[in-house]
């Protein structure tokens, strides 16, 4: 399982030249491992042809038009549950702790919620404990697979794989929550860019939009990170 949630992770991160030109490798991580059924490898393949044919500024473009500037889309994954109240600083601090307690540290510009940094931490994992640990917030993988996929993107492909690399099923009730979220996603963009900036995270529509996730992209090496 190591192999595919790092190849999901760098799927999720900023697209870079980087991981344009490791995508062969990242395809057959995927493949290779067989930890995702056939249906989840389709599911998959029109977010790999879009990364090898488009224009880098492109990739980038459409990354940060999605996951930077939209709510809804956020792949801070406390986001979703807490948005900015207190509790979600309570969350990452016990994330955070959960990390260091295994060994696995972070630089102090990254949160513990982001979703690629999440995955890569559960890789790290054995994995049964990286199954459980992923499962739990599987609706939270449906809602965005489910609103990528309202939304026309090839993005929804990696939420269908990871929810199937888990073998999870996501608590009905808590994406039935999501779903209602979702239907108030202009007011809640809308809020999120009016936002303060808060737990140290540069808010959607300023100029640092994306940050975490440009130097979380530049630190990933997929040669070596994909190899056992």
């Amino acid at each position: 399982m190591r192999k595919t949630l790092r190849a999901l992770s760098a799927l999720l991160s900023y697209p870079s030249a980087e991981l344009q030109s490791h995508l062969g490798e990242v395809r057959e991580a995927l493949v290779s491992e067989r930890v995702l059924p056939g249906p989840a490898l389709d599911r998959l393949a029109p977010l790999l042809q879009q990364m090898e044919s488009a224009s880098l500024l492109d990739l980038q473009a459409t990354y940060s038009d999605l996951f930077d500037r939209t709510r809804k889309f956020s792949l801070y994954l406390f986001e979703h549950v807490h948005g900015e109240s207190r509790e979600r600083g309570q969350a990452m601090v016990a994330l955070g702790q959960m990390y260091l307690e295994h060994g696995y540290a972070i630089a102090a510009n990254e949160l513990p919620d982001f979703l690629p940094l999440f995955l890569e931490f559960a890789s790290c994992q054995p994995a049964g404990e990286a199954q459980k640990l992923l499962a739990e917030p599987a609706h939270i993988y449906a809602a965005l697979q489910e609103r990528l996929e309202e939304h026309g993107s090839a993005y929804a492909g990696v939420f269908h794989a990871l929810i199937a690399a888990v073998n999870a099923r996501p608590d009905e009730k808590a994406l039935a929550q999501l779903r209602a979220q979702a239907s108030e996603a202009k007011s809640l963009d809308e809020e999120w860019e009016e936002a303060a900036v808060d737990f140290g995270r540069p808010q959607p529509g300023s100029r640092e939009s994306g940050v975490v996730a440009r130097i979380r992209a530049a630190q990933i090496a997929l040669a070596s990170a994909l190899r056992k």
